[in-house]
């Protein structure tokens, strides 16, 4: 089967990539190889390599610079994902699509089922539903958040290098949700793509946490595997206390039952997949 993996120079494209099964004929491209703002030329390439599967991990993730670069994030977001259905429609081949969270308001007290209502509170997030209305129903939605992957850009390795530079640190505590290590996510696409999963999957690591309590977490195993010399202090502030230029949902935990179901795995809990990947982490020095 041949599959296009985008936005492979990313934390999940670069997990989907590496763990890619015996039956995937994998090609990879990211921003380097494809503007996903040109559109059209987007479109006629992926007729020309016409693949079976398309892994959409492309996107504008830079939540608060969307708010002052909608144009950009509704193009990767949304008109790449339009055009990637219209090739896939025209040469017969399925998108596997990646969302998030910010989708929805936060509004909920239980967490967000795939059925639920959205009503996204920024830019990122309305871009990226509007890029979900793109699909047809043969096609497959995977919703994720707090995604971090050891080497990449994300606030698991922020935190360790501000440990190392401050003595205490703040850190929102009023923010509800779970964090998803890209493996686990990365195993989790690839198990629903070769079941022939349709229609809309979550996935995030087990549990719930709130930033503050991530970042405690953190600080603990971090310091256990010598990546950091001590614990700092690390007080926990409202969302009011840290503006940003993007509204976050103040819960955002999302309901994965169906999808442990469908697959007929269990759920791994976010300390233990937190310590995996620091363990990968200090491998990487």
């Amino acid at each position: 089967m041949k599959v296009l993996i985008t936005g492979a120079g990313g934390q999940l494209g670069g997990a989907l990539t590496r763990l890619a099964p015996a039956w995937a004929e994998i090609n990879a491209i990211d921003a380097d190889d494809c503007d996903f703002t040109e559109v059209e030329m987007l479109r006629a390439r992926l007729v020309v390599e016409s693949p079976d599967v398309i892994l959409n991990a492309a996107a504008y993730t830079a939540v608060d610079r969307a708010e002052s670069e909608p144009d950009i994030a509704h193009a990767i977001n949304t008109e790449a994902v339009e055009a990637m259905v219209e090739a896939m429609a025209e040469t017969g081949g399925k998108l596997v699509h990646v969302s998030t969270d910010f989708v929805f308001d936060g509004q909920s007290s239980d967490p967000y089922q795939p059925s639920d209502v959205r009503n996204p509170l920024s830019v990122y997030g309305r871009t990226k539903a509007e890029g979900e209305d793109k699909l047809r129903p043969e096609d497959l939605l995977v919703r994720t958040a707090w995604v971090y992957e050891a080497g990449g850009a994300n606030f698991v390795r922020t935190m360790i290098r501000l440990m190392k530079e401050r003595d205490e640190l703040r850190v929102v505590a009023d923010q509800v949700g779970a964090p998803t290590w890209a493996t686990g996510l990365a195993r989790t696409i690839w198990g629903l793509t070769e079941k022939g999963a349709t229609g809309i999957f979550h996935h995030c690591d087990d549990g719930v946490a709130t930033w503050h309590e991530f970042a405690v977490a953190i600080a603990e195993e971090a310091h256990a595997l010598g990546l950091i010399a001590k614990v700092p202090v690390i007080h926990a502030i409202t969302s009011a206390e840290y503006p940003t230029p993007a509204r976050r949902p103040a819960f955002s935990l999302l309901d994965c039952s169906a999808t442990r179901t469908f697959l007929a795995d269990a759920p791994v809990h976010w300390r233990t997949n937190l310590r995996l990947m620091l363990e990968e982490e200090a491998k990487l020095g």
